[in-house]
């Protein structure tokens, strides 16, 4: 995909936005403008700050009431859109354009907000072992992409206008996708404007009793799969399968608890074992080394809406080859189609080191 693609892409998104908004009009739209640093996170990055990136967050944003349960459980939340332009203000690291779906929430009489953001980000300089080998954050030319904010937000200050400033957290990496893959997290200041498309009329809140949850232990199975590479720059992309096995006993609306196994069929695993038992006879790894592990994890799920935010924290307890530690961490999200099948994006790790992004089905019985 090339960037006229992405910009199609991009308008095409915009179209729909503005053709939705015609519809209802609790809409907001919000432009900031950020400066900041990167952050030293691993000291193999150290040659690339160099200097401080800025850039726009351009945001869209539909604001809740309460037609919805979750709404009000939430504190009357925003969803939105975000498009956010970053020069790196670095020739090796060169300008990152994103989308992302997001969460605003509010606190303090809603003069606080939090968002959270997940997308995906183009980078028009990642690494090419010839033209642009220094470039070890980015290894592809596709990123997933996080973003914080956490700002002072105030609307509809004069005729829909408000403002908002305070601090964001952008993160860029590929999961381990393609080697190299170092990553790089912006720490900024960002300052803008707030638009409501109404002109500041506001609709009244709904409330509503709220219902209590109560549910026996539901039992989980899932399947997860991706691609990923070692950090041995050309090794290769192999496929991997993750078979997980976990029970759940939900806390309330909106928490669960989790106690669970998974099993990992790592393909990269093999020739990184095989690439060691050659290349460093020293470590004493034998070429027939077995490439699976068995981990067991606690975990946690927040439920909002049809969708939650689940995170995992694992130990493999069959652990034949010694990489990242025993100690393995996932985060990510879950779409309930109905009230057993659900499908999620995770990202797992060993700390802050990412070993692969995995797409999963699952159900909840």
């Amino acid at each position: 995909m090339n960037l006229r693609l992405f910009l199609f892409l991009l308008l095409l998104v915009t179209f729909c936005f503005s053709q939705e908004s015609q519809e209802s009009k609790k809409y907001t739209l919000d432009v900031n403008q950020f400066y900041g640093s990167i952050i030293l996170h691993n000291p193999d990055i150290s040659h690339l700050i160099t200097s401080h990136p800025g850039g726009l967050i351009l945001s869209y944003n539909r604001k809740t009431y309460g037609l919805e349960e979750w709404e009000q459980l939430y504190k009357y939340p925003d969803v939105g859109y975000s498009f956010i332009y970053q020069d790196m203000n670095n020739e090796t690291l060169g300008k990152n354009y994103s989308l992302y779906a997001h969460y605003n929430f509010y606190f303090f009489k809603r003069n606080v907000q939090l968002r959270v953001g997940q997308g995906i980000a183009y980078t028009t300089n990642p690494y090419d072992k010839e033209s642009n080998f220094r470039n070890n954050a980015y290894g592809s030319d596709f990123l997933s992409s996080t973003y914080l904010m956490f700002n002072y937000h105030k609307e509809n200050m004069v005729a829909g206008l408000g403002v908002k400033a305070g601090i964001s957290i952008i993160h860029y990496s590929n999961a381990n996708f393609r080697a190299p893959n170092t990553s790089t997290n912006t720490l900024a200041l960002n300052l803008g404007l707030v638009y409501d498309l109404d002109g500041g009329n506001e609709l009244e809140y709904i409330y509503r009793e709220k219902e209590k949850v109560s549910e026996p232990v539901k039992y989980n199975l899932v399947v997860r799969t991706g691609i990923n590479e070692s950090d041995v720059i050309d090794q290769g992309q192999y496929g991997f399968v993750v078979a997980s096995m976990y029970a759940d006993k939900r806390l309330g609306r909106k928490s669960a608890i989790q106690l669970g196994t998974d099993v990992f069929f790592s393909n990269f695993l093999k020739e990184l074992i095989r690439y060691q038992s050659i290349a460093f006879p020293e470590k004493n790894v034998a070429a027939d080394t077995d490439y699976k592990r068995v981990g067991l994890f606690v975990g946690h799920e927040l439920f909002i809406n049809k969708m939650s935010i689940i995170s995992q924290l694992g130990y493999y307890v069959y652990y034949p080859f010694d990489f990242e530690g025993r100690l393995y961490n996932r985060i990510g999200i879950k779409r309930y189609f109905g009230d057993k099948v659900f499908g999620s994006v995770t990202l797992k790790s060993h700390g802050a080191k990412a070993e692969a992004v995995e797409f999963g089905v699952g159900i909840r019985l």
